[in-house]
């Protein structure tokens, strides 16, 4: 089975879970103001407060000062970092035996079945938070439970993932390594796996934050 097909049968086997796309961005507007600052402040307790603010700010308008839609859309953009990373996985593994040899690819291969784990549970994130706002009680707390269990979840699939290079790497350096150019993939997927880290952590961390209080 070709490369190509292998992956298409790997995700056409991946469950299917529906997640809708963070809300269309607004324009700026200075009675959007109030929102702004209410998502500054909630990104100040996040790991990457830059970051946090940066790509959830254009979306004060849908947030609206809600807690739980903040952190549901945190997870929403997060799920759109890990795709874009999973179709630039996919496209090194389609090089094939060009810059992708031995143990790299092995390795990328991991790494999409990883990263995917982490989309599906991305998404259940954003999907137990939908509506959170509306409901009492234990339903709330049982809701955000499993948020937090599924952004956790997503967050170790993405350390799994960033693990696996890191020993191709050091095998590499030991003179182990399987061949090929598999230390120019390991920095290339560890620094943009950082990146997706990143995102997810800050929203795990706004998921936390609805422990306190929504």
């Amino acid at each position: 089975m070709t490369p190509t097909a292998t992956l298409f049968f790997s995700f056409l086997f991946l469950p299917f879970v529906y997640c809708a796309p963070p809300p269309a961005t607004p324009t700026t507007s200075p009675s959007l103001n109030g929102h702004t600052q209410f998502i500054r402040s909630r990104c100040n307790l996040t790991h990457y407060p830059d970051l946090c603010f940066s790509s959830l700010s254009s979306y004060a308008a849908a947030v609206s000062g809600s807690l739980p839609e903040l952190a549901r859309v945190a997870a929403n953009v997060t799920l759109a970092r890990i795709n874009v990373f999973r179709t630039h996985v996919s496209a090194l593994r389609r090089g094939g035996s060009g810059e992708v040899l031995g143990r790299a690819a092995a390795a990328l291969r991991d790494c999409a079945e990883q990263m995917g784990d982490a989309a599906d549970q991305v998404c259940r994130t954003s999907n137990e938070l939908r509506g959170v706002e509306a409901l009492v009680g234990m339903e709330v707390t049982w809701r955000v439970s499993n948020a937090q269990t599924w952004m956790s979840a997503a967050l170790t699939n993405e350390e799994s993932c960033s693990d696996g290079f890191h020993k191709l790497a050091a095998a590499s350096s030991d003179g182990s390594g399987g061949g090929g150019s598999g230390i120019d993939v390991e920095t290339d997927i560890c620094r943009r796996v950082m990146r997706v880290k990143q995102y997810t952590s800050n929203a795990l961390a706004l998921v936390n934050g609805l422990v306190d209080g929504r």
